[in-house]
């Protein structure tokens, strides 16, 4: 008997999905028919990497395809590009699909993934009112915007016939801060517009620290503002940013607002959402029966706490979607929850710049009530005495019985993938002594003999012990 697997959307989260129940199925003995629809044209790719795409670090959006359509194919998948999904009828089983001619099928299914992703989220002061993007502003999202993005910023295609001079990012996170990287570094005069600190996945403090290494590297950084509309020049080209009065003069305009889950076809089915607008499935990726669900359409579970979160981020889309794929398969796999650990850095002007975090902030953390004791240590990424160290901020979080809640890096480089070290720590459940004293790699070149993270667990944990009571 061959059962059908229908899967919507075809990046991360739905071809890990795809492959992962043609394997373990193989193992099983069952067989499956995998239909894969996806209502654009690439698959498989590398959205991270886009930013540097624009800086001239990758030459082509091929290199950032990490499987092609035909290459999905060959491996047994039926893919189906330019066809989206419109209706979803549960008690039915059936998807109805839209293919590139504008024709409508009703596909059958007896399993059902869900990886519909993310859309940015878009202020109505960016589109043209023909419902497209004001010319020279756009998300940066999908390989498209990326094509653009790259022929704009080298001149090819710029808008109205002018390369851009000056450009303006809306938005302080991951996506912002690395955009306005590959602004500076293709000679643009960059203004980042945030409405609250830089990088607000990071306390204020370490934020604060990152502000201050981009204004070092040549970009104006302007907190504390919201863009609320444009100044168009006559050929309707973008001219400038508003926001509370005040102008930022702009020849582009790339928007790093964050995304949103795409979950229109679920909640048109009747399936929950949650105060994040996205799916809930369980630690199975399952949302209902012969449902499934993996990646940015769906909200996680945080870790320590057990909150409902929504982090958007390739690796739990790949994880969750071979968990999907394992489990309508026949197997059985578990997703273990999110730590919202991330990496991100800022390289220009001569500045390098690295950032780590992994846990919830202070606000975050004290949400509900509870108690966190933090502590800033200063320390350097290599012994002091050799060329290469470079200043690193390590700031920890624990609670006052020691147990650890997170920890934000900031500094020069080799600094930020320190931070797997506190996540391999809190997915544990460790507490700030026990990642003190655990046995790290030492060489001059490499870390001081106590690693900057055992720095400041150390002294954190010394500060818990004297605290009275």
């Amino acid at each position: 008997m061959v059962e059908r697997v229908v899967v919507v959307g075809a990046d991360a989260a739905g071809m890990s999905a795809a492959h992962q129940a043609l394997r373990v199925a193989r193992a099983h003995g069952r067989v499956l028919e995998v239909v894969v629809v996806e209502r654009y044209t690439h698959t498989s790719y590398s959205a991270c990497g886009i930013p540097y795409w624009m800086a001239g670090d990758v030459d082509s959006a091929d290199r950032l395809v990490a499987r092609t359509a035909d290459q999905h194919r060959a491996l047994g998948v039926d893919l189906r590009l330019l066809t989206s999904a419109v209706a979803l009828e549960l008690d039915a089983r059936t998807v109805t699909v839209q293919g590139p001619g504008g024709g409508t099928e009703q596909l059958g299914f007896d399993q059902l993934v869900l990886a519909t992703g993310a859309r940015p989220r878009t202020p109505a002061w960016a589109l043209a009112g023909d419902g497209g993007w004001v010319p020279g502003v756009r998300a940066v999202k999908t390989l498209d915007d990326g094509a653009a993005w790259v022929a704009a910023v080298t001149g090819r295609s710029a808008p109205g016939g002018r390369r851009p001079e000056r450009a303006v990012v809306v938005g302080g996170g991951y996506i912002g801060i690395e955009t306005a990287e590959a602004f500076v570094r293709r000679g643009l005069e960059t203004t980042l517009v945030t409405r609250r600190e830089v990088m607000s996945t990071l306390d204020p403090d370490m934020g604060a620290r990152v502000r201050q290494g981009m204004t070092a590297g040549g970009v104006r950084v302007v907190c504390s503002e919201e863009v609320d509309g444009l100044d168009l020049r006559r050929d309707g080209t973008v001219a400038a940013v508003r926001s509370a009065g005040d102008a930022f003069p702009a020849d582009v305009v790339a928007l790093g607002l964050g995304v949103e889950p795409a979950t229109g076809l679920a909640a048109g089915a009747g399936l929950p959402l949650g105060a994040f607008g996205g799916l809930l499935p369980d630690d199975r990726q399952r949302v209902a029966d012969g449902v499934w669900a993996a990646g940015d359409c769906c909200e996680s579970v945080e870790r320590l706490q057990g909150l409902r979160v929504y982090v958007p981020l390739g690796t739990h889309a790949n994880k969750q979607g071979r968990v999907a794929g394992e489990n309508l398969a026949g197997g059985e796999a578990r997703f273990g929850g999110v730590l919202g650990t991330a990496v991100t850095q800022f390289v220009a002007g001569g500045v390098h710049l690295e950032v780590g975090r992994t846990g919830p902030t202070t606000e975050q953390a004290t949400a509900g009530g509870g108690e966190v004791v933090a502590l800033v240590t200063e320390s350097t990424t290599a012994s002091g005495y050799m060329p290469q160290a470079a200043p690193i901020a390590v700031k920890v979080l624990a609670r006052p019985d020691g147990r650890l809640v997170g920890v934000q890096i900031v500094g020069g480089p080799g600094s930020a993938k320190r931070i797997d070290t506190a996540a391999a720590a809190m997915w544990f459940h460790a507490g700030v002594a026990d990642l003190a004293g655990m046995d790290l790699s030492y060489a001059p070149p490499f870390s001081p003999v106590w690693d900057p993270v055992q720095i400041a667990c150390r002294r954190l944990a010394d500060r818990l012990a004297d605290r009275p009571g």
